[in-house]
């Protein structure tokens, strides 16, 4: 009967053949697809396949209040913050 030290190094083993295996395959189908691709003159944009959506960058959002006092600032976007209930706003409105 074999061990566990045994039937660990043959687990990893195998796992390396697998390995190296899995990468001849995908080397034989690029292969394959490049040249079947070369022979009826095809791109990757001839495929279609999946399409991407461009991702936009987001610049940060000007401040436009600030509360000189405490140095806090507020961008106009989403809820007023505390420091700002109950006041005018056109106070703290940065120029």
């Amino acid at each position: 009967m074999a061990t566990y030290q045994e039937y660990a190094t043959q687990i990893a083993e195998l796992q390396r053949l697998a390995e190296e295996a899995r990468r001849n395959e995908i080397a034989d189908a690029k292969a394959q697809i490049a040249s079947i691709m070369k022979d009826y003159g095809l791109t990757v944009a001839d495929l279609g396949g999946v399409k991407t959506k461009a991702v936009k960058e987001r610049s940060p959002v000007a401040v436009k209040y600030r509360d000189d006092a405490t140095g806090e600032t507020w961008t106009g976007r989403g809820r007023s913050p505390k420091w700002l209930e109950g006041k005018d706003k056109n106070q703290y409105l940065v120029k």
